[in-house]
């Protein structure tokens, strides 16, 4: 345990909280910015002397309830907490599993990217959300089960999987997504939809177990993709990953270089949109 830079940590959220925040009166004669003392160890259940001595670098190492009560005594973010716990010498838990919900922030984003196809991934790789261009692109995800909108579970169970070259393209992804997943699976150990998703493709997929026994970690970032598309033809399209570290959720990008025919191609798709234009 860092004692002083517990007790200069848990000095400056106090004087950060002013009492109206936690609803308390602050009175007339109050010299102190922010919390006393003695208020933030009523909020905290604990008893005053020993609050005192943690803001003065003595006394005992406070246990994990004594650091998570502080922590909602002094209303603490995500970060701080954490933050706390590292000072104290404590490891935070493993979150139950991935975040699901979006960011209203990124899903503003996809509705102005009007003429890029993006989507939302969490860290199972269910996509989470998605604009029309991606929709229009790739498939219409409002038209797949919420359970079943996994593109890990759709590549690996693809009938062509089996076909896929290491060196490849397609090989690439697959290393990348399983050694994504496996990190995925050591933030995420006790949730229970990546042990069934991983369990599925061990049982289904020979590519997936034999990419998992290696043991690689990565996490996915940029690449190149070439993808044919049944109306507007082949494409060649940049594919950017932009990583939302606070939800640990991925917002992927499809875009083209200007001038070139995948970029001619896209500009068409955003017209025609999920129409389905093919001869009968």
């Amino acid at each position: 345990m860092n004692r002083k830079a517990t007790a200069a940590f848990l000095r400056s959220r106090r004087a950060r909280v002013q009492p109206a925040d936690v609803g308390l009166q602050a009175g007339t004669r109050r010299r102190t910015p922010g919390l006393r003392r003695e208020e933030v160890a009523r909020l905290a259940g604990m008893s005053v002397d020993y609050y005192i001595r943690l803001e003065q670098g003595r006394g005992p190492r406070p246990s994990r309830q004594i650091l998570s009560a502080l922590a909602r005594a002094l209303r603490l973010s995500d970060d701080e907490r954490s933050h706390l716990y590292n000072l104290a010498g404590e490891q935070l838990g493993p979150p139950p599993g991935p975040p699901q919900e979006v960011p209203a922030g990124i899903l503003h984003l996809l509705e102005r990217l009007d003429d890029t196809p993006a989507y939302v991934l969490d860290a199972k790789y269910d996509v989470l959300a998605w604009n029309d261009m991606a929709a229009a692109l790739i498939v219409d995800f409002s038209k797949i089960a919420p359970g079943e909108r996994n593109l890990v579970r759709a590549f690996f169970l693809h009938p062509d999987a089996c076909l896929i070259e290491d060196d490849g393209e397609y090989g690439r992804f697959a290393q990348q997504s399983v050694a994504d997943l496996r990190a995925a699976s050591g933030r995420y150990p006790h949730n229970p939809g990546i042990k069934a998703l991983v369990g599925e493709l061990m049982d289904e997929s020979e590519l997936f177990r034999r990419l998992w026994d290696r043991h690689q970690i990565e996490v996915r970032r940029g690449s190149t993709k070439r993808m044919r598309h049944p109306v507007v033809g082949d494409l060649e399209v940049f594919c950017d990953v932009l990583v939302v570290p606070d939800r640990d959720q991925k917002v992927v990008l499809y875009t083209a270089a200007p001038g070139t025919p995948s970029h001619e191609a896209l500009k068409l798709l955003r017209v025609i949109g999920t129409q389905d234009l093919t001869p009968r």
